[in-house]
């Protein structure tokens, strides 16, 4: 399987408070990190099912911090705090998502994974 490479977006940099570089930073770093262990992941897989397996263990988590940020974004703007960080790092979240499905070769497998999970959550669901 062909390596994946993220990357965090430009229009989201842009979007951060200009006295603070160190969000960007931040999000650079945990980007090349998220690459890195994907890509190690990918590496280490037997084939391409365990490998999208893994893939889609990680979009599983990123669409769960997705919406940890989201659910933050209303209450800090109900305390009078700027959520300009919660936007940006819950708009990275499904960045990447979306770039982890543009990766051609991934983004069939994924989807296959996905519905042999449906498939298989909902034949336990009948047997209970």
């Amino acid at each position: 399987m062909q390596e994946i490479s993220l990357g965090v977006p430009e229009p989201i940099l842009e979007r951060l408070p200009d006295d603070d570089e160190s969000a960007a930073a931040d999000m650079q770093k945990a980007v090349a990190g998220w690459e890195d262990r994907l890509n190690r992941a990918l590496e280490d897989a037997d084939d391409e099912r365990e490998a999208a397996a893994r893939v889609l263990e990680a979009i599983d988590r990123f669409e769960e911090r997705y919406e940890t940020y989201d659910e933050l974004v209303p209450e800090l703007r109900a305390w009078g705090q700027s959520p300009i960080y919660a936007i940006a790092w819950r708009t990275l979240y499904a960045d990447v998502i979306a770039q982890l499905h543009e990766h051609d070769e991934l983004a069939d497998h994924l989807d296959r994974e996905r519905n042999a999970r449906l498939v298989a959550d909902g034949i336990r669901l009948q047997d209970l």
